[in-house]
């Protein structure tokens, strides 16, 4: 077992609480929307064990309004750019003058790359986890972010949880518990108007970024769509993809992220 000690520091009027674990070069994790350190815990998705096993020092961070971090009813504050800046002051708060290993899941990896994009030299690797929908397809989800935010404020959290629950899942993760938004509710629709306008960066800023990059994403997610996954590893100059069929599969991510932390650099792609 690693120590977690609970740190915090304020940024743009906000409490920001991360966890900081093991010791070694420094890798900092930033969940999805609407999740939380803890509640991805509950969820058991992802074993970070692997990487602090592999001599990494590890801090995972409540983003803005999420979890233990506080946040306001600002929309713009919940873009991946304005949600980048806060990743970034992060690593002024930690010290850190070395490049460091950038993990993102969902819209921490739209937090991840605009991060990295914005400051390339600040990262060393990026592990981009099941990255969301972008450019084109990030229509669709905007109209419906929109519609939800209406929805919550006109009838309640309760009422868009109990749509939101009601759609199909991905085969990959229909055994995950569907845990409630962490954002509380007066911020929520915001944070929803915050991701309708978000999206990644442009794939040609994004193949400006020179770090190697481990891709990984599942199988049947509108959400989380195959199609983002491969166009990332198309335009990342130096990048694997995986893709995961199964619960299995998703449960050996961890190993995955450290062996490639730890592992020198190829320019090829992974397909699988």
């Amino acid at each position: 077992m690693h120590p977690v000690a609970e740190c915090r520091f304020h940024h743009r009027g906000a409490e920001l609480v991360y966890d900081d674990a093991g010791h070694g070069p420094l890798a900092v994790y930033a969940h999805g929307g609407f999740a939380s350190q803890a509640q991805e815990e509950r969820m058991g998705l992802f074993d970070w064990a692997p990487v602090l096993d592999a001599g990494r020092r590890l801090v995972r961070y409540d983003a803005r309004a999420h979890g233990r971090s506080t946040g306001e009813s600002v929309a713009t504050d919940y873009t991946y750019a304005s949600l980048a800046d806060d990743l970034l002051a992060l690593l002024d708060h930690l010290g850190a003058t070395e490049p460091v290993d950038g993990i993102g899941a969902s819209m921490g990896c739209g937090t991840v790359l605009h991060a990295a994009v914005r400051a390339p030299v600040r990262f060393s690797r990026l592990v981009l986890l099941i990255p969301p929908t972008a450019w084109a397809g990030r229509k669709a989800y905007a109209r419906a972010n929109r519609a939800a935010a209406d929805t919550v404020e006109r009838e309640g959290v309760d009422v868009w949880r109990a749509a939101k629950n009601g759609r199909p899942r991905p085969a990959v993760v229909a055994d995950v518990p569907e845990l409630p938004p962490t954002p509380e509710e007066r911020v929520l629709p915001s944070v929803l108007r915050g991701l309708a306008l978000a999206d990644l960066p442009a794939p040609a800023a994004i193949a400006s970024l020179r770090q190697p990059a481990l891709i990984l994403a599942w199988e049947d997610d509108p959400g989380h769509p195959r199609a983002t996954a491969e166009t990332l590893a198309a335009c990342l100059p130096d990048a694997r993809l995986r893709v995961a069929q199964t619960r299995a599969e998703v449960a050996t991510w961890g190993e995955r992220i450290a062996e490639f932390l730890t592992q020198p650099p190829r320019l090829e792609v992974e397909g699988g």
